[in-house]
């Protein structure tokens, strides 16, 4: 059974290349098709596969500004040459399932959400992020080609599995599509709770610093009450939202995702703070595997991996008032470190693995029967 690995872009290294990862180890043989690899910012991850990417590779800027070509992806996408393979595993929030393949070889993909741009998030993400002026002027002429395609490509895939309950509605919606509700894979061995945890002094914030993750909503709430914030990941918002942070608050820029500054980060806070909606979210369960309650927007993913008064708790507006109250309401509760760090265990990437193997499996023996 000869396997490929499709995956929209190798530039950074994220839950959608966690799940790659863990694609990888369950198909070591598999190579790895993508539109665009940069091998600076992922650093030793993927470097002892074969990686084999598209001609947007050889345009300038296309590693480190590859949103600014999305007229090109579909076409670069749909170049690649994938008749030698039996089983394509694709996982994608943009173009990687647009790949074209024979009629007899089987299409899984893993959606990480329908792509965002294009769909229910399409006029936000438009002026939220860091395009030039006139291509944000543009965009809406593009977007119309772009959201033909992404449907047309969608029909391309034999099945689905959504990384969430929510995806799975949204593959529903703008696609027609049934999805399987697989979990992306938790790397729990990377954030540990030792013994018997003591709360910490700082309340945490991890991630991109991208507008829809509001982290500028944490730096106004905790400039006000003054407590101590800390706040791990890079990103275009960086030196505004450095501007706005008072003493009480340190940007720490960002830290590898599997090192032991990060897993210091996660076991030394009093809590993690999540403001943002995400189609699943992966640092809230490395904050809970790090035995931290979290402080999550209630809404998206966080939903589906957050107990509330059990591994953290809700608030329901994304406003200054509604989190200061929730932070007021969670320094009266009192959580369990090792409840909160064995339902983080769940999600481990173990079971996502045989979730996916599974699933795989079946398919094969229904595509063959048909």
């Amino acid at each position: 059974m000869k396997i490929a690995l499709v995956h929209d872009y190798l530039i950074q290294y994220g839950g959608a290349e966690r799940v790659l990862e863990s694609f990888c180890e369950l198909f070591p043989r598999a190579p790895i098709y993508t539109l665009v690899y940069n091998k600076k910012t992922l650093g030793k991850v993927f470097r002892d596969k074969e990686i084999r990417t598209s001609f947007l590779q050889k345009i300038p800027f296309s590693r480190s500004e590859h949103h600014l070509f999305p007229i090109l992806m579909p076409m670069a996408v749909e170049q690649f040459d994938l008749s030698y393979y039996d089983v394509i595993l694709s996982d994608s929030a943009s173009y990687a399932k647009g790949v074209i393949t024979k009629p007899d070889t089987l299409h899984i993909c893993y959606c990480h959400t329908p792509m965002r741009y294009a769909w229910d998030d399409c006029h936000k993400y438009t002026q939220e992020f860091y395009y030039p002026s006139f291509i944000k002027k543009a965009v809406p002429w593009g977007m119309n080609y772009i959201r033909i395609w992404d449907k047309l490509a969608a029909q391309r895939v034999d099945y689905f599995i959504a990384n969430s309950n929510l995806v799975k509605n949204r593959v529903k919606k703008y696609y027609k599509e049934d999805a399987k509700v697989i979990y992306p894979p938790l790397f729990s061995n990377n954030f540990t709770a030792e013994g018997n945890q003591k709360p910490g002094d700082y309340y945490l914030m991890v991630g991109r610093l991208v507008p829809y993750k509001k982290f500028d909503l944490g730096i106004e709430v905790f400039n006000k009450l003054g407590l101590p914030l800390k706040i791990v990941g890079d990103g275009p918002q960086s030196r505004s939202l450095k501007k706005m942070a008072h003493k009480n608050i340190e940007l720490q820029g960002g830290l590898e995702s599997s090192g032991k500054e990060l897993a210091e980060a996660y076991r030394n806070c009093k809590a993690l703070i999540y403001p943002q909606e995400e189609d699943f979210g992966l640092v809230p369960l490395e904050a809970m595997a790090s035995g931290k309650p979290v402080i999550a927007y209630r809404k998206g993913g966080a939903l589906e991996t957050i107990k509330e008064g059990i591994t953290g708790i809700f608030f329901d507006k994304q406003d200054g008032p509604s989190l200061e109250k929730a932070i007021h309401r969670f320094e009266k509760i009192e959580f369990d470190p090792q409840v909160i760090k064995k339902h983080a265990a769940s999600f481990g990437k173990e079971r996502f693995k045989k979730e996916i193997k599974n699933f795989i499996l079946d398919k094969i023996e229904k595509f063959k029967q048909n």
